[in-house]
């Protein structure tokens, strides 16, 4: 069974995928950070992504590896712990460009995909539901107000790294949501949007566990009527 779970930035997307797989005992993706860990590799290269010859070489050899230690996961770019550099300014403020370039995303689909092969598994990301796993048995989008959200994100950038953002304001925090959000959802590959069938869970005012058992309660209503993945 394939659960996947979508929606804007800062909604909660990888706290709740992460505790749903837990408890229901299915393995846990987390396909944003490999889209960080694509964005890292370029910089670090220094990859011309307007080269289509580049981009195409450094795709093809691109590695990265996810490693479970202790029940964490930890994010590998050619041997190299890249698990918190993937979540600095630099990789949060163009993984969203780096993402939108087809072959970026045509890469990630097909790995995506193959790693859902024969497996109980919950998918979280921006275009899981829509593109990548259209007849999952269970789609939910989850949204939030954009000041709630701005404050989740601006308390997250301070406790991971508090000496470079020093200077940061929730108020940049809010803009930068916001223009994230206007991106993901008008790019022309794979936009952010809700699928058709998704189930809706604002993460506005609920706790953790009232997610959980919200998003338990559509599973269990689906039972009876599953789709062959």
């Amino acid at each position: 069974m394939i659960i996947t779970i979508d929606g804007p930035i800062a909604t909660g997307k990888s706290t709740i995928a992460k505790r749903l797989a837990h408890e229901i005992g299915f393995i846990y993706f987390d396909t944003g950070a490999m889209y960080r860990c694509i964005t890292y590799g370029i910089f670090k290269e220094h990859v011309n992504v307007d080269d289509p010859e580049a981009l195409s070489s450094f795709l093809k050899n691109f590695k990265f590896e996810i490693k479970i230690k202790h029940g964490d996961r930890f994010y590998f770019v050619d041997g190299e712990d890249v698990t918190l550099k993937i979540r600095g300014e630099e990789v949060t403020s163009n993984v969203s460009k780096i993402s939108a370039i087809a072959a970026v995303r045509e890469k990630l689909v097909l790995l995506q995909r193959e790693l859902a092969v024969g497996v109980n598994a919950v998918f979280e990301g921006r275009d899981m539901g829509t593109i990548v796993f259209p007849n999952a048995q269970l789609k939910i989008f989850l949204i939030g107000r954009p000041e709630v959200r701005a404050a989740r994100r601006f308390a997250e950038l301070r406790e991971k790294f508090p000496k470079e953002t020093e200077s940061l304001t929730l108020d940049k925090v809010l803009e930068d949501i916001n223009a994230r959000d206007n991106h993901d959802s008008s790019r022309e590959n794979s936009p952010l949007k809700q699928a058709d069938d998704a189930c809706v869970v604002d993460t506005s005012d609920l706790t953790l566990d009232e997610i959980i058992l919200k998003i338990l309660e559509y599973k269990d209503t689906i039972r009876t009527r599953l789709k062959p993945f």
